[in-house]
């Protein structure tokens, strides 16, 4: 049996990438193919011109079929955006004394779906948390036991339905098929988060350049999620209006010189900028500059701690912070991130993979492989969800290799 092929498409804020990978072994991942273009047309992860984002998009897709040599039909696509909301609920149904099996936890997620979700939005994932078998909690896997009455918790993720219909025809202009969304952090979190993290009690952090998104692991599930709308594309816009810069040449500067921490920063350390309606450079101290950027670095945390503190599991956090994103790689940030929310924090990125790795084994990439990892994890029945929902749902469709098989871990 030929070894899968699986595609993951992000659609960021700043960019879009496109990654084509063989699964090896059941578990490893070999980069063959990266389209990475400019983002238009999408801010603070939604979709503002649908032309211009569905062009980024059929141009990020074709590189990629050009490096891999497949023809793309179908992939995973990120989701962001503010219009992301969450909620916890629970599903129960009757067992009446024999073994557990796989559509018993279906029939319990369907019964958590079981919720008043407005008309105008769209349930992306729900998530089970853990399970209770006969008033026994604490269950992670339920399938092989005996009971008469079991009850699912589940976090059910929703976005707004236009939004989701506005990337799926952006999507679809650009030539393939949205066969599932999967929420920034959580692709993200599959990358860079490890078990024992998962386990203990973590927030991934994903600051990327219109939204930063968190995502909440306790006793190893997602418990908590929301998308904030503020991310890296601001400290970049506070520079250009500091320093008096075109965008473009503030996002260079930010990359250069940038730095979010004020106290690291020599008095005497200057470069040169040339601003607006100026033909001749002038020195910039570069205390200016960080003192720029760590004001608003700071307020993003500051933001994020807040809503940590919101979800009420701001005391069940012993790993900490992981940050991960495009932002993420703003030297000095980890400290400042520890300084304002307290909590411990290290820079998360895609590892354990081969192939052509040299562009995407950053940061910025942690939720563009993490997609790939997640097709990894829907490879564990020969069910689709969408199939159970009666729905026309495809697995990934590349004409040279087809995946068969593959079931999300998440519904619907």
């Amino acid at each position: 049996m030929e070894d899968p092929i699986v595609v993951g498409l992000d659609i960021g804020t700043s960019k879009v990438c496109t990654l084509v990978a063989r699964v090896e072994n059941g578990t490893n991942l070999r980069i063959l193919g990266v389209g990475i273009e400019p983002s238009q047309g999408i801010r603070r992860g939604n979709v503002v011109d649908i032309n211009s984002a569905s062009q980024s998009i059929a141009r990020s897709i074709e590189k990629a079929e050009r490096t891999s040599g497949y023809e793309i039909n179908s992939a995973l696509v990120s989701l962001a955006g503010s219009q992301v909301s969450s909620m916890n609920s629970r599903g129960v149904v009757g067992i009446s004394g024999r073994v557990i099996d796989q559509d018993d936890v279906y029939r319990a997620l369907d019964s958590a779906q079981a919720v008043a979700v407005p008309h105008d939005r769209e349930i992306i994932h729900v998530i089970q948390r853990g399970f209770t078998v006969d008033g026994q909690s604490g269950i992670r896997k339920p399938i092989g036991m005996h009971g008469f009455r079991m009850e699912v918790e589940a976090h059910i993720i929703t976005a707004s339905a236009s939004t989701v219909e506005n990337l799926r025809q952006c999507v679809s202009m650009g030539g393939i098929e949205a066969s599932q969304f999967v929420l920034n952090p959580l692709a993200a979190g599959e990358m860079v988060l490890s078990d024992s993290e998962r386990a203990m009690g973590v927030a991934v952090v994903d600051l990327g350049g219109g939204t930063t998104d968190l995502a909440i692991y306790i006793d190893g599930d997602v418990w908590y999620t929301n998308v904030l709308n503020v991310g890296s594309g601001h400290v970049t816009s506070d520079i250009a209006q500091g320093l008096r810069l075109p965008v473009e040449v503030a996002e260079e500067v930010k990359l250069h010189h940038g730095y979010a921490n004020l106290d690291e920063i020599p008095e005497d350390e200057t470069f040169n900028i040339v601003s607006f309606g100026s033909e001749q450079s002038r020195k910039v101290s570069r205390r200016e500059l960080t003192d720029i950027i760590e004001a608003r670095v700071e307020e993003i945390f500051m933001i994020v701690h807040k809503e940590i503190k919101r979800s009420g599991y701001d005391g069940m956090l012993p790993a900490g912070l992981v940050l991960t994103g495009g932002g993420s790689m703003l030297p000095g940030i980890r400290k400042l991130a520890t300084r304002v929310t307290g909590l411990p924090a290290r820079i998360g990125k895609p590892e354990k993979m081969v192939g052509l790795t040299d562009q995407i084994s950053y940061p910025a990439f942690a939720t563009s492989v993490g997609l790939l990892q997640w097709a990894i994890l829907m490879s564990e029945t020969n069910q689709t969800p969408n199939e159970r929902h009666g729905k026309s749902g495809k697995p990934f469709d590349i004409k040279a290799e087809k995946i068969k098989n593959w079931l999300g871990k998440l519904l619907p």
